[in-house]
């Protein structure tokens, strides 16, 4: 019936929008709450009890972080290692990704698979020889250090992102390039690069992100103030008898604020890549 069908695709739609709903505030709320409590003032946390928004606001959490804490420097310490990482990483990716997605050579599969069961050791295994190698180095306690660490765990996932886009760009482009006079090399940066841009803003994203938001490492290897990222530096505000939420959570805000912009940014070539490399068959 003509009524039933309508009514089927209305509540289909309603169903629908629905869980979307759930599922965008089951996401948002941490931040919703992170928010509420970073301009929530000190005498009313636990005064007020659990309320949608507090009776009173104020932003001295905002700027006793800015002012009386060195937030600033570790903020500036994260920014430094996580975009050099994801350039690394995902310069280093794109090559190898390419060679294993476009030759066939000896111990193809065997590089495959170690870099495959690189991803599956538990990291609280590997820091104590991790620790031993990297002070006999001299890279304990500085950026360097991390930058190195955070490469090596994250080019083995990233090379594989790279070659399952790679995978997805058909080779007579190349070959047709190829053909017209370029290069391998010409073919690779002029017609696949340009091809595989959501991959690499997937890769910059994914290897940004992990490194923006990862301390066991940072924790292990930064000793001195100078030195810290930001997720190191939130532990600064927990004592031994109390733990300051307002300046936690503002701190929390600030560091939001870059991974946003940052994947706005990549949200453009994400969107506008993702059908460059369709072709006609």
């Amino acid at each position: 019936m003509p009524g039933q069908s309508l009514l089927q695709r209305i509540l289909g739609q309603t169903g629908l929008y629905a869980a979307i709903a759930c599922y965008v505030i089951f996401a948002l709320l941490p931040i919703y709450w992170t928010i509420k409590i970073s301009v929530t003032p000190q005498d009313l946390l636990y005064s007020e009890g659990i309320k949608l928004w507090p009776s009173r606001m104020t932003l001295a959490n905002y700027t006793s972080v800015l002012k009386a804490t060195d937030f600033p420097r570790y903020f500036l310490n994260s920014f430094l290692v996580s975009v050099t990482t994801a350039v690394i990483v995902t310069v280093v990716a794109s090559f190898a990704g390419y060679a294993l997605s476009r030759f066939r050579f000896r111990g193809k599969a065997l590089v495959s698979l170690v870099l495959l069961l690189t991803q599956t050791f538990p990291l609280v295994m590997v820091i104590p020889p991790i620790y031993r190698i990297m002070g006999q180095l001299g890279l304990t306690d500085n950026l360097y250090g991390l930058i190195i660490i955070y490469t090596a765990f994250n080019i083995a996932f990233a090379t594989f992102l790279m070659q399952s886009f790679l995978d997805g760009v058909p080779k007579d482009l190349e070959e047709a390039a190829m053909i017209d006079g370029c290069t391998r090399f010409e073919a690779l940066r002029r017609v696949i690069m340009p091809l595989t841009l959501p991959g690499m803003g997937a890769t910059v994203a994914f290897v940004f992100t992990a490194a923006w938001s990862e301390l066991l490492f940072a924790l292990m290897l930064i000793n001195s103030e100078s030195q810290k990222t930001f997720s190191v530096g939130l532990l600064t505000f927990v004592s031994k008898f109390a733990v300051d939420w307002g300046q936690m959570m503002a701190a929390s805000v600030m560091a939001l604020i870059p991974v946003c912009l940052f994947f706005m940014f990549l949200q453009r070539y994400l969107v506008t890549g993702l059908t460059a490399g369709a072709v006609k068959g």
